[in-house]
């Protein structure tokens, strides 16, 4: 009988002796990344630690045997974890919790600690504890900033002024209070809504590509609020990440305000501020609107009231201004449906009438006119007689040309005027004469060059804030030998019109130049003095050459001269503004626009030019703090020039409670009559020398 083979013997292992596997229990345990130790569970003694839970309280795996629980982590730690010692020993289960470990180099970790019962074999006895201890210190403290950047996020949208609202593939998740009142929605009824549902239909397509598209952008669009209003926003999108989820956040801008007050600019840009109706600009753009048609004929009526002068010297400018707005009422309500009426300054009317094809059609609308306006206006408790003398020029007859209508209706008006008031007079070719009259005082203005008959008076320009005296606006005069001092408003047309404004130009940067000079050197005062442009000098291809040899000439570096620019000359000029402009500054002059708010400045144009400062035009201030469009406008134009970070003056200041509120909005330099009218150079020396330390005025109560 043949027995199998047995099978091959194994070759036998090594016995590790007990000395052999504690070395490698001790080797073993001394380099995971865990807190090992193991406490007797009679006496709480040590039995056993590795390397690193007894480098956690400064002692060393020998040193730590034998020591206590309390010895070993303290009073303070042992009765935080007595509870959980306590579970261990009484009912033989094991203990999970975390706590703060101060190690001995004084830094604060969090620890997870499990304590493990070692029973006896029956299981009816704990012989000893172990503990295992983990660091958590990085999990927590990521948990911590998780939780901190939660609770600063949730504190922002809650104090946020702008609506803020999330949404993960278009569904809206979250939105703060700002947005819900914005929308006059609850939170309940946004969260879990498409995100579309609250845009305009007409925006819905533009609005879903730039979601589809993840940019983060900004733009303008149109949202529908609880009660289904309109209204015009802001979106700025960003998108964020949140526990591996990708959100979209908004930032809603409400844009009502802003709108509003873009309109009001706009209105103002082409409207009078004082009666509202047209302006001169915005007349005459129609005026040449209309003739490029040709067609039918038209007429033009150029209106000046008689003796308003009288109204303002003996009521003063707040009834005079009452009186124009009733007159503006009234010519309205005299004219025919698709005429135009504007006022040109002061007490000056300009009617723009359609549909003219003889005269007997004008002489209906002008006797409407004289009817209406010569009713007594009623001012300061009184009746006033106003009437009006007006000047008629027809179209094509009198004119082709918007400039030659408008003078020729302005040469009637004078004929009317002459004639006793109160009447009309439509021109004839005689009048050309008046042409005379022109030529006469183009031969005064160039003598007036050559007999030093010009002089500049100075307005001080004070910072806002302080009273301090930063600069003064150099304003033309005549000292005519027979009609005596003249403003400008008499002469400079004609100057314009026979090119006597470049001459008269140089004369006056070059006595402005002058004047600082000698301000500087004397110690009289050492600020800019700003000077007024004409659009002819600015259309010079020499102007920024000239500037400079009239600088150099003086002795002046460019810092101490501000050059002023109308709203216009910006729209005449805007194809070679920037590099003119950029030359102008490197020359060291400041560049501030003037009158600002009454002409046709695109605001994009702004942020395009290298512009210093802009001031506000006096007729905006002039109705403070009364009128709140105005005022809104004004505070408006402030911001605005703030954000683009120009400096902001504001012309005609004449009351204390002006001043301040322009100061209040930020505005940065004043000039009025509040500081002092405009003066020659040696009154401003006596005002300057008088002023002494400059003082802010007080409002009266």
């Amino acid at each position: 009988m043949t027995h199998a083979a047995p099978p091959p013997s194994r070759r036998s292992r090594p016995t590790l002796s007990a000395q052999d596997q504690a070395a490698q229990f001790r080797l073993l345990a001394d380099n995971v990344p865990v807190l090992i130790a193991v406490f007797d569970a009679h006496d709480l003694t040590c039995l056993f630690a590795n390397r690193r839970y007894a480098a956690a309280f400064g002692l060393d795996e020998d040193a730590i045997l034998g020591l206590t629980v309390r010895e070993v982590i303290g009073e303070e730690a042992a009765r935080e974890i007595e509870p959980q010692v306590r579970l261990l020993l009484d009912q033989h289960v094991s203990a999970n919790y975390e706590r703060r470990l101060l190690g001995r180099d004084g830094q604060v970790r969090w620890i997870e600690v499990n304590l493990v019962p070692h029973l006896s074999p029956d299981r009816k006895e704990v012989l000893s504890a172990f503990v295992l201890i983990n660091d958590i210190t990085r999990y927590r403290e990521a948990e911590l900033a998780v939780r901190e950047s939660e609770e600063r996020m949730a504190k922002f949208m809650q104090a946020s002024m702008e609506g803020i609202v999330f949404h993960r593939d278009g569904v809206i998740t979250d939105a703060n209070p700002a947005l819900c009142e914005l929308l006059g929605l609850p939170l309940s009824s946004l969260v879990g809504r498409q995100a579309l549902d609250l845009v305009a239909a007409e925006e819905v397509a533009m609005v879903r590509s730039v979601m589809e598209a993840g940019e983060e952008t900004h733009y303008e669009t149109v949202v529908i609020d609880g009660q289904g209003h309109r209204l015009p926003v802001e979106l700025i999108v960003r998108t964020l990440t949140c526990q591996g989820q990708h959100y979209r956040m908004g930032v809603v801008r409400d844009l009502r305000a802003q709108h509003e007050a873009m309109a009001r600019i706009h209105h103002l840009a082409h409207h009078d501020a004082l009666t509202g109706l047209l302006n001169r600009n915005t007349l005459m753009e129609r005026l040449r609107e209309r003739l490029a048609r040709g067609g039918e004929g038209a007429a033009l009526l150029f209106i000046d009231l008689d003796n308003f002068k009288r109204v303002n010297d003996s009521l003063g400018h707040l009834e005079g201004d009452q009186v124009l707005r009733t007159v503006a009422d009234r010519l309205r309500a005299g004219l025919r449906a698709g005429d135009l009426v504007a006022r040109f300054g002061g007490d000056e009317f300009v009617v723009l009438l359609e549909h003219v094809t003889q005269r007997k059609d004008v002489l209906v609308v002008l006797n409407a006119l004289l009817s209406v306006v010569e009713v007594p206006v009623r001012a300061d408790g009184r009746d006033l007689s106003v009437t009006p003398s007006i000047g008629v020029a027809l179209y094509p007859d009198h004119g082709q040309t918007p400039e030659d209508l408008l003078q020729h209706a302005d040469t009637a008006m004078y004929l009317a005027k002459a004639a006793g008031r109160a009447t009309y007079r439509f021109f004839e070719p005689a009048m050309a004469a008046t042409a005379y009259a022109d030529l006469v005082l183009e031969g005064e203005l160039a003598q007036a060059l050559t007999a030093d008959e010009f002089v500049l008076f100075y307005q001080p320009q004070v910072d806002a804030q302080t009273g301090q005296l930063v600069g003064a606006e150099a304003l033309l005069r005549w000292r005519h030998p027979v009609r005596g001092l003249l403003t400008p408003d008499a002469f400079i047309l004609v100057a314009e019109r026979h090119r006597l404004m470049l001459p008269l130009g140089e004369w006056v940067m070059r006595e402005a130049a002058r004047q600082t000079r000698l301000w500087h050197d004397s110690g009289v005062a050492s600020v800019p003095i700003a000077v007024n442009l004409s659009s002819m000098q600015f259309r010079l291809a020499s102007f920024s050459k000239s500037v400079g040899q009239i600088l150099k000439s003086a002795g002046v570096p460019g810092e101490w001269l501000e050059l002023e620019l109308t709203e216009r000359m910006l729209t005449e000029e805007i194809e070679r503004l920037p590099e003119l402009l950029q030359t102008l500054r490197s020359q060291g002059l400041a560049i501030s626009i003037d009158d600002f708010g009454t002409g046709y400045t695109a605001l994009n144009q702004l942020t395009r030019l290298p512009l210093d400062k802009l001031k506000i035009d006096q007729s905006f201030v002039a109705v403070l703090p009364d009128d709140n469009g105005a005022a809104a406008i004004t505070r408006a134009m402030v911001q605005m020039a703030k954000g683009l970070g120009l400096r902001v003056g504001a012309e005609g200041v004449r009351n204390a409670r002006q001043w301040h509120l322009l100061a209040e909005w930020g505005c940065d330099e004043l000039q009025g009559e509040v500081i002092a009218s405009a003066m020659p150079a040696d009154e401003f020396e006596a005002w300057l020398a008088r002023r002494g330390r400059p003082t802010l005025p007080r409002i009266d109560p």
